[in-house]
């Protein structure tokens, strides 16, 4: 079972944070094997023993993970006292139509599932506060990473110049093709289109840079370029290490990125 990490995140003892791969589990067909998704197809029983075998790797309980019911939102949900206190039925609740989540409480690991869509996780290492972000294209556009720094800095006090973020393992620019509404989107939400798109010259196809759109967010809200970092690594190409909806349909296994305060 191997797990890609940031390096930027890495020298903190307290933090343990990861991206899994699509080794180490039970799954079968494009789920093979260590799909974590459970709203993929894949067999509930699959996800199920993956997800315990993850959390062995980890070292936590399996009922103190949580993940998101993504919908890709910009909804932020705070993991805290509170929200531990409550049933298992009224956090379901909470997560669900959720794209994001953060946390000052410790061990327990929170998380979101991608199969190209960008995993982000931002970090306070002043005052602790970790989260773990779904940023497809819509949350993207609908600026999803600035209403969590928005929420560390209402909730936790967090400071932007503090903050170290991690862009994880997702589509990269080259395979993103997209469509005109796409790119009027961008527009609409005033990126700097000419920044993040290009248009291949073969094709005439428009690509969108997911990593950089969402850097372009991040700097934005005040965190330094040098706090910054980009995996680099493109779940469309590399089937060997990741699963992806664009080369696989969306019927293929999920990965989690995330991570646990100590």
């Amino acid at each position: 079972m191997n797990f890609i990490r940031f390096d930027n995140l890495s020298v903190y003892s307290e933090l343990q944070h990861f991206t899994t791969t699509i080794d180490g589990g039970v799954s079968v067909g494009n789920y093979t094997s260590f799909n974590l998704g459970t709203s993929s197809g894949d067999e509930l029983q699959n996800v199920i023993e993956n997800r315990k075998r993850f959390c062995k790797a980890i070292e936590i309980s399996p009922n103190r993970l949580f993940i998101p019911f993504q919908t890709h939102s910009n909804h932020v949900v705070a993991i805290d006292r509170d929200f531990l206190h409550l049933p298992t039925e009224k956090q379901q609740k909470l997560l669900q139509n959720t794209d994001a989540l953060l946390t000052h409480e410790k061990g327990i690991a929170i998380g979101i599932t991608t199969a190209d869509c960008v995993p982000i996780l931002i970090y306070d290492p002043k005052k602790q506060v970790l989260a773990a972000i779904h940023a497809g294209w819509r949350g993207t556009v609908n600026k999803i990473v600035l209403k969590t720094i928005f929420k560390m800095i209402q909730e936790f006090n967090s400071k932007p110049e503090d903050l170290l973020a991690g862009i994880g393992p997702s589509i990269c620019q080259e395979c993103f093709e997209v469509g005109e509404e796409v790119i009027e989107a961008f527009k609409e939400e005033e990126f700097p289109i000419e920044k993040i798109m290009i248009q291949n010259k073969q094709t005439l196809k428009y690509h969108i840079d997911l990593w950089k759109a969402n850097k372009i967010l991040l700097i934005q809200e005040g965190i330094s370029t040098r706090n910054i970092e980009i995996s680099g690594l493109c779940t469309v190409t590399h089937p060997n290490l990741f699963f992806s909806a664009r080369r696989q349909t969306i019927h293929s296994g999920r990965m989690i990125t995330g991570g646990i305060l100590k």
